[in-house]
């Protein structure tokens, strides 16, 4: 009976051996983000995702996006108080993710080394825009000018030269013709807001932006519409518009351009796991994918350009690539250009409120005596 019972011991012994120990699956099968983010870039990046889990693992990873404007989804992840209901927060301020994780509501991220590596401390001057959190709680997934749109025959027929900065949209045949979004709406409306008041001053800023709003003819619901009313001509330029945006509507067809001015706001899109998350094999696998050249060029097809000096847009004659290259005005990297950056994230957040109230009480509830006054 010993004999058999050690008989037993060394067949199962053997058995481990070759099996190896039970161990979990290397990502989890679903991955749920909150995300200011339009679907126009999260949709195929999810996708894409899913094939690559697919190809490396062998996993059907469930993907979904839980969309939220970046104030509404930053509430929402504080709500949640580290019982999450995504896994990942993905774009916005950086300074919001700063103090997610100063509530320990943002769990490190365990990346690669040479990953971390590639990705720049910070691109532009004299305030250098940080590209990725030196205490390792988020990270850059790609860099995204908010700049102006405009629509090339209408601004011709109302004898309008095409924009190339934000005084531009200050000319007087344009009176009636600009869209824009509430910057209590909209984090690259409000973003941008904070570029004209830090160049300008507060003083002069808060006179150039009711300047702005006697020119404006709507403003819309979501930061997304903007582009939108342009692309079909109902209105001839729109204000703080993220360049992937505006693409989407090149993509569809329409006559639309993109500039962005030379002080416009650059945003990193950064990516944090959030503490207590359900799945977060899954979601640091793709935080890493998206930082790898698959998951850029993902990125870079649909009107953003890379985080890291490595890559550039590129493609082949025709390509969605391509036709971001002309439609952002030839540049392929913001690391070989000159970014020139006003723009103080921290002064931004700690007045975030104050601006938004600001501009309810002297542009939203007097936007009429405005378009009278200028």
């Amino acid at each position: 009976m010993i004999r058999r019972w050690k008989l037993l011991g060394a067949v199962l012994v053997a058995m481990y051996t070759a099996a190896g120990p039970t161990v979990a699956q290397p990502i989890e099968n679903e991955l749920v983000l909150i995300t200011p983010v339009a679907r126009t870039l999260t949709d195929p990046a999810l996708a894409e995702f899913a094939k690559y889990a697919k190809e490396r693992w062998n996993i059907n990873v469930k993907t979904s996006a839980l969309a939220a404007g970046t104030p509404v989804a930053y509430g929402r992840i504080v709500e949640w108080k580290g019982r999450p209901e995504a896994d990942i927060f993905w774009g916005g301020e950086s300074a919001l993710f700063d103090k997610l994780a100063e509530q320990k509501l943002l769990a490190t991220l365990d990346l690669p080394k040479s990953v971390v590596d590639s990705i720049p401390e910070s691109i532009g001057k004299p305030k250098p825009i940080p590209l990725k959190d030196p205490k390792g709680f988020w990270i850059g997934t790609v860099l995204e000018p908010y700049g102006l749109v405009y629509h090339p025959k209408l601004l011709a027929r109302l004898g309008v030269p095409e924009p190339k900065d934000w005084d531009d949209l200050l000319h007087p045949k344009l009176k009636g013709n600009v869209a824009q979004c509430a910057p209590t709406r909209s984090s690259s409306s409000h973003a941008t807001y904070e570029v004209i008041l830090q160049r300008e001053g507060d003083e002069k800023g808060w006179e150039w932006l009711k300047r702005l709003a006697g020119n404006t003819g709507i403003f819309t619901a979501r930061s997304r519409d903007v582009p939108s009313v342009v692309a079909r001509g109902e209105f001839a330029a729109g204000f703080a518009v993220p360049s992937y945006m505006a693409f989407e509507d090149r993509l569809a067809g329409h006559d639309i351009r993109f500039v962005a001015p030379k002080t416009a706001w650059i945003t990193p899109e950064p990516i944090g796991i959030l503490a207590g998350a359900k799945r977060p094999k899954a979601a640091l696998a793709f935080i890493e994918f998206m930082l790898s050249e698959r998951g850029q060029r993902v990125a870079m097809e649909r009107g953003v350009f890379p985080i890291t000096p490595k890559y550039r847009v590129q493609g082949k004659p025709g390509s969605h690539a391509e036709m971001a290259v002309e439609f952002t005005g030839g540049i392929r990297s913001y690391f070989d250009v000159e970014v020139t950056n006003i723009y103080d994230d921290n002064k931004a957040q700690a007045r975030y409120e104050q601006v938004n109230s600001q501009y309810r009480k002297e542009i939203e509830s007097v936007a009429e005596e405005l378009k009278k006054k200028y």
